[in-house]
Parts: C-alpha cells; structure tokens; sequence
C-alpha cells in the first residue's frame, strides 16, 4: 500500500518511524558515537558515558533490536559494534539540522 500523496510505501515510512524513535534518545545517540570509532563492551560504555550498567544494556538492546548494533562473543565478553558505519552520517546530518532549525527559532 502506498500513500497517494507522494507514492512512499507506508511500510517505508513505519520503518523510518521506528529508526526515528530510536534515534529519538540522547543516550541511544551518545553510545552510537561511541562505537563508530570501535566496537565496545558494556562495561566499556558504562565508564565513557558515565551512565549505569542496566541503562547502558537496556539501550543498547533497543538498538540491536532495531539492528543499528551487532554483538560479538569473545569468551565471556560481549562486544559491540555499528551494524552499518552509514549511521553516523546520519547522527552528522541530524546534529547539522538540528543547529539550522535551533539558530532559525532563535532569530525568529
């Protein structure tokens, strides 16, 4: 089924939407920035970010749900990783658009 105003697949926007509201959290972004320079354990994440363990877990369960993260089992390690390096791009353009639309209202 598509939408008659532009002909996008509703599926195609479900899907954006869903990336959207995990894009959606300050710490789900903080530890995506982390792992785009190397994959990294929980406990790794916990010290950089300053943020609990279950925190940290539970966020990035949400990302590997939505497979912005792989996980990796070394032993009784666990190690992350961006699925895609492509979502950082996506964090560069967010921030930048963010700015534009924040420097706009404070004009207004």
């Amino acid at each position: 089924m598509t939408d008659s105003k532009n002909n996008q697949p509703r599926e195609s926007l479900q899907n954006a939407a869903q990336l959207a509201k995990a894009l959606g959290d300050a710490n789900r972004l903080r530890i995506l920035r982390c792992l785009g320079s190397e994959r990294q354990s929980v406990s790794a994440l916990v010290e950089q970010l300053d943020l609990s363990q279950p925190l940290v877990s539970h966020h990035l369960r949400e990302l590997k749900r939505l497979l912005l993260v792989i996980v990796e089992r070394q032993g009784p390690f666990v190690y992350y990783s961006l699925n895609d390096p492509r979502v950082l791009d996506v964090l560069d353009q967010l921030e930048q658009l963010a700015q534009l639309v924040l420097d706009k209202r404070s004009n207004l």
